[in-house]
């Protein structure tokens, strides 16, 4: 239900209304907290204004409550074309609207079909018949880490290749090429602006080579499925990347800056290391606790009525997921790292329409990397002091760029 038109007073006359900026700074403190500034930020007013780099005037929501009631209702959309960049300040640059098969930045109809096509792609049941696959692919990179130990940079020994071995197959991209494929995918992430350039129009002419193929030859694999629906040739490259984007990066960080924060508390790493059976449970409080993807955008339509200020149509919402998640009424001591807390109802993945579509399938992979690696390395242990762990601070996703470990060779 909506809610009535605003009887409160205009928002620059309500506390708190000088405009911040984003917090970004995590160099004080613990590496795994937000920024202090956004846990004071929610503290006074879960719902502030934000100066945005561009010299737009927008916000900046803090509170679980808040957050989720934005993100749950239609009237605030995600169509980028509409956004202002909270990160950076790109000038006088126009923002094109979504490109073929790009269904999160999408709204209402236009974002239902391609949900509607993807929802039987990702159920629970059929990410969980995967398991016993995430289960090779990830004793197959624990031979390698062993045999070559007793050292390692578990990033690039077992945090990413797993998460890119599954996406690609689930794609269908054939063996002889996941090399390449996953380097280019890399590098849209990490790489300068031109080589990100180089590497989106790589990955475009590889998956319009790759969609042709399934239009010809089609396999056991998402893609395939997909030829037979009704979507364009331009929709299904533009899928595709969506999957690519939204299933490598994030499960890759998850698992390595996962692993840091449980080698960083010894209590619960013994606690999961001791009972395996945590894992799903620890997944979850892992999720809450590190809430590597932030901020979530979004910008009204209308003039909309939240927390006791309206927001106007046309300016965006900085969604502050990693301070939602952290929030005492709804988590009890939030910052502490709890395996055996049920973080029900976390943001991580979002909330509402846009709530990811890959969830399960992270779930199930991390499900099983996390106890599988404690298992095999019973003595693993950060090989540099914590603060000497190299974090990528100022992107999107949160994650540490290595993550030196050793372990005691039997």
């Amino acid at each position: 239900m909506h809610n009535e038109p605003s009887t409160h007073p205009a928002p620059d006359a309500t506390p708190h209304s000088e405009p911040v900026t984003r917090p970004t700074d995590r160099r004080t403190g613990c590496p795994f907290d937000p920024p202090a500034e956004l846990t004071q930020f929610r503290a006074e007013q879960p719902l502030r204004r934000l100066r945005f780099p561009d010299g737009h005037i927008g916000w900046l929501a803090t509170g679980y409550s808040v957050c989720r009631t934005i993100m749950a209702d239609a009237r605030f959309s995600s169509r980028k074309e509409l956004m202002h960049d909270p990160s950076l300040d790109i000038g006088d640059i126009e923002i094109p609207p979504a490109e073929p098969g790009e269904f999160i930045h999408m709204d209402g109809a236009r974002h239902g079909r391609y949900r509607k096509l993807l929802t039987g792609k990702f159920t629970v049941r059929r990410m969980r018949l995967l398991t016993e696959r995430v289960e090779q692919v990830t004793a197959d990179h624990l031979d390698a880490m062993e045999q070559a130990g007793p050292s390692a940079d578990l990033v690039t020994a077992f945090a990413k290749p797993i998460p890119a071995i599954m996406i690609c197959e689930l794609l269908g991209v054939p063996y002889e090429d996941r090399g390449s494929f996953q380097e280019q995918a890399e590098t849209i992430f990490v790489g300068d602006l031109e080589d990100k350039m180089a590497a989106y129009t790589a990955i475009q002419t590889y998956l319009t080579q790759l969609v042709a193929a399934k239009r010809t030859a089609p396999t056991d694999d998402i893609l395939s499925d997909l030829t037979d629906s009704d979507l364009t040739d331009e929709e299904l490259i533009g899928v595709g990347f969506l999957l690519l984007a939204a299933g490598l990066d994030t499960t890759a960080n998850m698992l390595g800056l996962g692993t840091f924060a449980l080698l960083s508390n010894p209590g619960q790493l013994a606690a999961l290391r001791g009972d395996p059976s945590l894992a799903g449970q620890a997944v979850e409080e892992l999720l809450r606790y590190l809430t590597i993807a932030d901020p979530m955008l979004r910008v009204a339509l209308e003039d909309i009525e939240i927390d006791g200020r309206l927001v106007k149509a046309g300016e965006t919402v900085a969604i502050a997921l990693q301070a939602a998640n952290r929030d005492p009424a709804k988590y009890p001591e939030p910052d502490r790292l709890d395996l055996h807390r049920k973080a029900t109802g976390h943001l991580a993945f979002g909330h509402g329409a846009h709530q990811c579509l890959g969830q399960q399938l992270a779930r199930v992979e991390m499900t099983v990397a996390f106890p599988a690696l404690l298992t095999r390395f019973p003595t693993l242990r950060l090989a540099v002091p914590p603060e000497d762990v190299p974090l990528r601070a100022h992107t999107n996703i949160y994650g540490a760029e290595s993550l030196p470990v050793t372990w005691d060779e039997e």
